[in-house]
């Protein structure tokens, strides 16, 4: 006879646990709940980008009827909306409102390749519905009473990104009379769009890198942002997101869309030139970049980001 205890000799605590059930073993192996769908994450960048848009554009365009017209109100209205956009809608599509930050966020590894471009046509959807509701809401006397040539598409031109002889400061220089060849150039409006977009993609990225500081991120990306308008509207009417020129360019005069190109090819460099950086200097980014790529997993990163 074994001096061994027999398993029902056992206290129940110590007794070896029943084998689980085939019940019990197909629930385990059931999968995590996916994340947002991506027709679910383009209807938010939708929104977002709409949002965004038709906050800064008409701060632009209407400020100018009031005491509220400059830089300053412009900038503060782009960042306000990118936080409370952010903060609404982060969740679900990661709130990028913007598609330099989208191609930053694609080579940093925190987007699906696949996902770039629904992402660019959502953003740019939602960006020109922003400029059709402004294009409908502006009175047919504004333009006369704001003295500008035009009519609607001149009052929405106030709003549009331009270099050289259509840079706010030839317009400015113009608008009082002024005889002058002092103007933002070509290759100025590309360096500053650059930089700045660059250095927006930056905050962005870093900001939501770790879970424990994605509550601050939307302030921090929001406040970056508005102080890059601040930079960037005497010299561009700031740009630095190829949606929102867009939109501007479409209803606003010829010549803004005959401009546009560079409101496209500066941006998303400057987002590339941050994201390659980030990739190579960041601690673990690169690796955490190559598991994004090699999963192919349908669900992005949730990123409070613009």
């Amino acid at each position: 006879m074994s001096l061994q205890p027999q398993p029902d000799d056992l206290p129940a605590e110590l007794a070896e646990p029943d084998e689980p059930t085939e019940e019990e073993v197909e629930l385990d192996d059931e999968p995590a709940p996916a994340g947002p769908g991506l027709l679910v994450r383009c209807a938010a960048e939708l929104f977002g980008t709409f949002f965004l848009v038709l906050a800064g554009v008409a701060v632009a365009i209407y400020g100018q009827l009031s005491n509220a017209a400059g830089a300053l109100p412009v900038a503060l209205a782009f960042g306000l909306a990118a936080i409370g956009g952010a903060v609404a809608v982060g969740h679900i599509s990661g709130a990028h409102f913007n598609s330099a930050i989208s191609l930053g966020a694609a080579i940093a590894g925190r987007l699906a390749w696949r996902d770039l471009l629904p992402y660019w046509l959502s953003q740019v959807a939602g960006s020109v519905l922003a400029g059709a509701v402004l294009f409908l809401t502006v009175p047919e006397g504004v333009a006369e009473l704001l003295r500008i040539e035009g009519g609607r598409r001149g009052v929405i031109g106030t709003a549009a990104n331009g270099f050289d002889s259509h840079s706010p400061l030839a317009h400015l220089l113009a608008n009082n009379n002024i005889q002058s060849d002092v103007t933002f150039s070509v290759a100025v409006a590309l360096l500053v769009e650059v930089v700045l977009t660059g250095i927006l993609v930056a905050v962005v990225l870093g900001a939501t890198r770790r879970a424990a500081s994605s509550t601050a991120a939307p302030y921090a990306i929001g406040l970056t942002l508005a102080v890059a308008v601040l930079v960037a509207v005497p010299i561009t009417n700031a740009s630095l997101n190829p949606a929102r020129s867009t939109a501007t360019a479409i209803f606003g005069p010829s010549w803004a869309l005959g401009q546009l190109w560079l409101f496209w090819v500066a941006p998303l460099l400057g987002a590339a030139v941050a994201a390659l950086l980030y990739r190579a200097f960041a601690p673990g980014a690169a690796e955490l970049a190559d598991e994004s790529d090699d999963d192919e997993a349908d669900e992005v990163e949730v990123l409070p980001t613009l």
